[in-house]
């Protein structure tokens, strides 16, 4: 299967700045990409770069298996975008909002707005007034205005940032179901962590401007194991223990007072008594499995922030 978009060694320096730093990402059709990371991390001028709204000071950008510097006219009657929140006529209804950008822009025909309006969920209210929509009815409809053309490729910039829980799930939901019914491949940034974790098959994960990793949802969750997490009063203590008394060194202190061992899981009753015995206070054992977050922090030294 083709690649429809690939980047290699994408690089955006201003002055002493490097916002984005040899970024190599790729996406095949009915693929939803995450691209994750903090604000500021690097997502939205990576977006920018490939959508030809900033130009990269180095590096590579294919869409559909050829040069974007040489094929973007045609390229881009192939992608939808949603890269800020969405502006519309609020005074206008849904369906006449999609009819003005459909003309402004000389695509497709009148049904197409139908369609794009049944995919997003919104066809009941197509002879509503935008003024009158949720925030999450219009992050469906900018969705549905990207749709008109028919893409192959969909690039949302933090498609549920200020939903609520029902719009987020609304918006997860069509994202998949456009990827999993459609065959369109979709490039969605975030930096809500369990929300692409939901949605995404393959994940990138960017901080500080470079990809610290790139992983299919399937190996994610091969990484993310089972653990005994124990909630101690002094952590270096407990893993002096755990290595000299025990012989175990698959462990992990994600925050002060907390240790997760992910080996002799059943020994959790024998660490809990060797730490006791030591003085070193047991305030909880918990068996849980390390989720995104986790994978995430990992990755980037502890550091959630941009």
């Amino acid at each position: 299967m083709e690649y429809i978009l690939k980047t290699r060694d994408l690089t955006k320096k201003y002055k002493t700045h490097t916002a984005v730093d040899g970024i190599s990402i790729s996406l095949k059709k009915g693929e939803i990409y995450g691209f994750l990371g903090q604000n500021g991390a690097g997502k939205t001028t990576t977006i920018r770069m490939i959508m030809g709204l900033i130009k990269p000071t180095s590096g590579r950008i294919e869409l559909f298996g050829e040069n974007a510097e040489s094929s973007r006219k045609a390229a881009f009657e192939r992608i939808g975008s949603m890269i800020e929140i969405p502006g519309f006529y609020p005074n206008l209804t849904a369906a006449e909002n999609l009819d003005i950008h459909r003309r402004m822009m000389g695509m497709g025909n009148k049904e197409s707005i139908e369609e794009s309006l049944e995919q997003a969920g919104l066809l009941d209210a197509r002879n509503k007034r935008v003024k009158n929509f949720s925030l999450g009815m219009k992050q469906r409809l900018g969705i549905a205005r990207s749709l008109l053309h028919h893409p192959d490729l969909l690039i949302l910039d933090e498609p549920t940032n200020g939903l609520d829980p029902a719009g987020i799930k609304e918006v997860r939901q069509l994202v998949m179901d456009l990827a999993s019914k459609r065959n369109i491949g979709v490039l969605v940034s975030s930096h809500i962590l369990s929300e692409v974790q939901q949605m995404a098959t393959k994940l990138g994960i960017v901080h500080h401007g470079r990809l610290v990793e790139e992983i299919e949802q399937q190996a994610l969750q091969m990484k993310n194991r089972h653990c005994v997490e124990f909630k101690v009063s002094n952590d270096r203590e407990a893993v002096m223990l755990l290595e000299q008394k025990l012989g175990i060194y698959d462990y992990s202190v994600p925050e002060p007072g907390v240790v997760r061992v992910f080996e002799k899981l059943s020994d959790s009753a024998v660490i809990n008594r060797l730490l006791v015995e030591n003085r070193v206070d047991v305030g909880e054992i918990t068996m849980l499995r390390e989720t995104l977050e986790d994978y995430f922090l990992s990755l980037t030294g502890g550091d959630l922030s941009a």
